[in-house]
């Protein structure tokens, strides 16, 4: 028979490792540190980060398109995350749908959809001389180290259970013993691995390719072509489920998601006449100084946690092709809250923590459903162009926005996978849209 579970608990003196500085690791450190501030408890957090997110170029960012949605600022705010102006880097006033059958403006629904960009490191390579924002995740881990973790600049080579206890040894050769050991590096990472250490069966999530690029034009420019908005294009190209251009200041960012992106998807993407228009006259994607093809989740891990162990974030699980931020937010919370308020075993993380991983992982099965109806969109052109006539007649105010809100959340990952798929399977939903297309295919054959 097995023998009893441990009963691990952190107690005073207790020290936790958090190897990984991006959002995940900061937000669990801020919280962990939180909690124990309140109730008295001394204990010791050391994040271990090699990178400086104070660094231009891919040396201090983290691979991510960088969009925050009003939800997430507010939760924020009332955990007593306070972004400053310098951190965010543009507020996002709505979107523009490009389709090859028409462009339409989409508001947000309501006026407390808003969104924001930002950036992940301080900005893209040759910009030191331009003025950026603060980095995202360079602030958050300043708040972490606000609240008492230590911040360790040395990359961890090894990762081991000595005697039931995890046990850190950096590159320098120092090795550290803790009680507990939180694993927050993101998928792109090489030192994953160093997690089947602990003695769980670790086994990382699975992935495909994106890619992400940061491409100068100015501010005139920005506003002429770009304006205030995020331009999110649906266009007939294979393996892409997802593409947005994203205005930061003087940069543009440009974020392609779908089945392994790779260079002559993205060559088709920027030669299409939809994509084209949104940049000057004569541009080319060859003048673009900081890009690279990272690594998004598509599934989840195994061996997530364990005794005295425990991953957040993209270490575990994330919302199919959104919301990182978001999710890095959750899990990273969750997980906090389990470690200090229920324990550090196995069992505790099973009963009090898996529950928030796994609803991220049934909703992103209908993720895979509502991005199916993407692509069954990209490759109908009656569709697109219903999908389009029905979304410009809510945005005239002649329709409730029920197309409007549809597309709203599944860009910005406000909401469920599950709830958007419900609306976009409502009645009346699927008439209007039926109605929509029909009008369309008409008016089409009468011209």
């Amino acid at each position: 028979m097995p023998g009893p579970v441990p009963n691990l608990r952190l107690d005073k003196g207790s020290r936790v490792a958090v190897i990984g500085g991006g959002p995940a690791g900061s937000f669990f450190s801020y919280f962990l540190l939180t909690m124990a501030g309140r109730a008295g408890l001394d204990i010791g957090v050391d994040i271990y980060e090699p990178k400086d997110f104070s660094q231009f170029g891919q040396c201090g960012c983290n691979k991510c398109g960088g969009i925050i949605y009003e939800a997430l600022v507010q939760s924020l705010a009332t955990d007593g995350i306070v972004l400053p102006p310098s951190v965010v880097q543009q507020g996002i006033a709505g979107y523009t749908f490009h389709t090859d059958e028409g462009i339409v403006r989409i508001k947000p629904p309501t006026d407390e959809r808003r969104i924001a960009s930002v950036r992940r490191g301080a900005g893209p390579c040759g910009a030191p001389a331009l003025s950026v924002s603060a980095s995202f995740d360079g602030h958050l881990l300043a708040m972490a180290q606000g609240k008492g973790a230590r911040i360790v600049r040395d990359r961890v080579t090894g990762v081991a259970m000595i005697e039931g206890r995890p046990q850190v040894t950096s590159k320098s050769g120092i090795s550290e013993t803790y009680d507990l050991l939180v694993g927050a590096l993101g998928v792109n990472s090489p030192d994953l691995a160093l997690f089947e250490g602990c003695g769980t069966g670790y086994l990382p999530p699975t992935t495909s390719k994106a890619y992400i690029t940061e491409i100068l034009l100015g501010n005139e420019e920005i506003e002429k072509y770009l304006g205030d908005a995020m331009h999110v294009f649906v266009l007939d190209i294979p393996h892409l489920k997802f593409a947005a251009i994203i205005p930061k200041g003087e940069y543009a960012t440009v974020c392609l998601l779908g089945l392994d992106i790779d260079q002559p998807l993205v060559d088709a993407f920027f030669r299409h006449p939809e994509v084209r228009g949104c940049f000057p006259p004569g541009w080319e994607p060859a003048t673009a100084r900081c890009r690279c093809f990272p690594s998004i989740l598509l599934g989840e891990a195994e061996g997530a946690f364990g005794d005295r162990f425990v991953t957040v974030g993209d270490c575990y699980v994330s919302r199919l092709y959104k919301d990182g931020i978001g999710n890095a937010y959750r899990t990273a919370k969750s997980a906090a809250q389990t470690a200090f308020l229920s324990g550090i075993s196995k069992r505790d993380f099973q009963k009090n923590y898996r529950p928030v991983c796994d609803a991220v992982a049934r909703d992103n099965r209908f993720g895979i459903i509502v991005f199916a109806f993407t692509s069954l969109i990209k490759k109908l052109p009656l569709l697109r162009r219903g999908v389009v006539r029905m979304t410009h007649a809510e945005q005239a105010g002649s329709a409730s926005p029920r197309m409007s809100a549809v597309l709203w959340d599944t860009f910005t990952g406000n909401a469920s996978f599950r709830n958007i798929l419900q609306r976009a399977l409502h009645p009346v939903f699927l008439a209007r849209l039926s109605y929509e297309t029909l009008i369309g295919c008409v008016r089409r054959k009468d011209r």
